[in-house]
This record gives C-alpha cells, structure tokens and sequence, in this order.
C-alpha cells in the first residue's frame, strides 16, 4: 500500500502538522521577542512578564481545556486551537501596548495548552487504532518546527525588519499546516454529548420515546497511577526547560568554556533530544515504554551526575549528551499513557508537564544562588532520577506492533 493511500501514514502526517504548527508557532514569537520589546518600549522586567504570561495561560488554562475536550472532541479542538494560535501572531505584531500583548500572550498559552492535549489525544488514538507506535516521533517534528522557525526568523530579519510581515509570512505556513490536518485527523473521540442512534424503530402507534438526556460527564478524582504519571512529568519537564536555560552557563562559569564553545550546550542537548525521538518508538516498540522511560531517565541523571563530579567541558557535554539522550523518550510515553486513562488524565499530566518547564529554570536559580550553579545542575540530575522511581509505579498499557511489521517509521 502506498504511503498516501495508508491510513496510519496519513493519520501521522495528519497529526505531525499539528506537533510541527505548534513547535513552530512558538519559536516564531519568542525568535522576534528583542523587536517586540523595541516597538512597545519594554524593560527587562516587563519581557519576563510577557514571557511569563504566556506559561501562566497555559498553566491555568487545565478546566477549560478538559471541559472542551469532552464538548468537542480532539480533533475540532485541535484544529480551532491551531488557527487561532496563527491568528495571534497578527494580535501580537498589531498589539498597540503592552497591556494589550499581555493578553494577547496569555491567550496564546490557553490555545498552546488546548493543541497540546488536542494533538497528543490524537497521537495516542492513532496508535491504539493501527497498534503501531509514533509519539516519539511526533514530538521530534515538534522539534522539528521550533528550527524551521528559527530559520524562517533569520531569513526574515535579515530581508526586513518588520514584524508584522514576518508573522505574515508564518501564517500563511500555519494556514498551509492547518490544511494538511484537516485531511487526515481521527474522529473516534468525539464527545459523548453526541446522541447515539436508536436501537430499535419504535412499534407503530407507540408513543415516541422521551428524549435522551445528554451525558454529563463530571471531573474525576485522578487515580494513583495517574498522580503518578503527573509526577513523571513535572520532574521530566523540569530536567528539559532547565538543561535548555542553564547548560550554556554551566559550561561558561563552571566548565570555563569559552564563549565560542559555551552554546554548544544547548545544541548537544537539543540535538540529542531529536534524534533519540526519531528511534525511540522502534525502541518501545520492543522495550516497552515503561522501560524505556526507566533506562532513559537512569542514563540522563547518572550521566550528568557523572560529569558534574568529574568537571572540565567535555565531561559536562557527555553528560548533556546523555541527558538529552536519556529524557527525550519520557513525555511522548506519559502522554501516551495518560491519553489511555482519558481525556481529564491527558490535560491534567499536560498542566502537570507546563508547570514543570515553567518552575525548573526558576528552580534551578533558587538552589544555584543558594548554593552554586553546580549543585543547581546536581537538582536536574536528581529529577531525572525521580522520572525513574515514578515510572515504576506508572501502570503502563503497550501498544503492540501490528503482526508482520518492524518497528514503525
């Protein structure tokens, strides 16, 4: 069968629109964040808020994003939540001050929050339908979109330097993704509100049948595994957002890294990230996700703890390595796994993941101040750690691979 003729092919082109638009869409405002700050005269105090805004939205954003899950299903939400995410990059480049780019910030991470539980809901359906997995590899073109966008900013910046034609150019791109989900999202999720066709035709003469009433379905008390899968994520989330924030500055004022050799921290870990996503499903696929989220998280704290006792720079960039190598494969398994529990289980560990990447740099700041920054890097090797002990309370479900096949593509 051909690729566009093959259900889980065009299901997982589909969906990695959805992983690369919002990779994209999120590397395209922060990469223009200096122009911004120019146009509305902002200090660097109001930068941070800004920033802040947007991680706060999202954060917040968990009852509205589980109660329009179950109104609309993944597939309406994700679309609705895409378009509009290209829509507000117009708001951000038009936003007149900065009460205004506030808002429009803390909009884009209430959408960023529902195309982020949207799309990962989509994800997990289409590898319970074709028993095939793709997570890991959905989220390396989420990766995938955040260097397009960096590329695409330094092109434009250099042809012009109006933000406004450059977020222009984004949506047209954004549009161009949307278009492509549209064709190819699962519908098997759609909300329980939606009346099921009668059983029977009722006997002639017989009074018609009183209306059904529409299922209300309430907010459940997440269960143990799933506190468990909310634990596995803040701790993973916060090793990521930290090695991106502070490995340059460990490699300068611990390492004593030269300037040139400094931002090679966060290349290594970035760069690990996305190749171990290209092969981790072939690695779930005959590990399991729970012992591949075990060993991952195992190899990314006892590496960088390792390099953090032995000093010097290449140390430290083998421990990143290891780091990247080691943490990749943990959200696109949590999130596969809580998808399976339900919709509420999916938004929570997503609110649990943002939280993560928006307390660890602040974190890792209040323990390197307190102590030095390289017991602050010692904190992220011990959150990798804890990933480990939460996997092994996770209850995790395997999505077996299709009788015939290898590990997917």
């Amino acid at each position: 069968m051909s690729r566009l003729h093959d259900p889980f092919r065009r299901g997982q082109l589909a969906i990695a629109a959805l992983f690369l638009s919002l990779g994209f869409q999120y590397a395209t405002w922060a990469a223009r964040i200096p122009a911004v700050k120019t146009h509305l005269d902002l200090s660097a105090a109001e930068v941070g808020v800004l920033l802040m805004a947007a991680g706060v939205g999202a954060a917040v954003s968990f009852p509205a994003v589980a109660w329009l899950m179950r109104r609309m299903g993944s597939r309406r939400l994700a679309l609705l939540s895409q378009l509009g995410l290209a829509l507000l990059l117009l708001a951000l480049a038009a936003a007149p001050n900065y009460p205004v780019a506030l808002l429009v910030m803390c909009a884009d991470g209430v959408l960023v929050g529902c195309l982020n539980v949207a799309m990962n809901a989509q994800g997990a359906a289409l590898e319970a339908r074709h028993q095939r997995n793709t997570m890991a590899r959905l989220h390396a073109v989420f990766s995938a979109g955040s260097l397009l966008a960096a590329l695409l900013a330094s092109g434009m910046t250099a042809a012009t330097g109006s933000v406004t034609a450059h977020f222009g150019v984004a949506v047209v791109l954004l549009a161009a993704l949307g278009a492509t989900a549209r064709t190819g999202l699962l519908d098997e999720d759609a909300p329980a509100e939606r009346a099921a066709p009668a059983d029977a035709a009722a006997p002639p003469g017989s009074p018609a049948p009183a209306a059904p009433e529409p299922a209300r379905r309430r907010w459940t008390v997440p269960t143990r595994p799933t506190l468990w899968m909310c634990c596995a994520m803040v701790f993973g989330t916060v090793a990521e957002g930290a090695m991106n924030d502070w490995s340059a500055l460990y490699l300068k004022d611990v390492a004593e890294a030269s300037v040139e050799l400094a931002p090679l921290g966060i290349a290594v870990v970035s760069g690990m990230m996305v190749v171990a996503r290209l092969f981790a499903d072939g690695w779930r696929s005959r590990w399991g996700d729970g012992r591949v989220v075990l060993l991952g998280s195992a190899v990314a704290g006892t590496g960088l703890a390792l390099a953090l006792v032995s000093g010097g720079v290449a140390p430290a960039l083998a421990g990143f390595a290891c780091m990247g190598l080691g943490i990749a494969a943990v959200t696109p398994c949590v999130y596969a796994a809580a998808a399976r529990q339900g919709s509420d289980a999916l938004t929570l560990v997503a609110a649990m993941g943002t939280t993560g990447l928006l307390a660890g740099p602040p974190l890792i700041g209040f323990v390197a101040g307190a102590s030095t920054l390289a017991w602050g890097m010692g904190a992220v090797a011990a959150s990798a750690g804890a990933v480990a002990l939460c996997s092994t309370r996770i209850r995790w479900t395997p999505v077996p691979v299709a009788r015939g096949e290898a590990a997917p593509a």
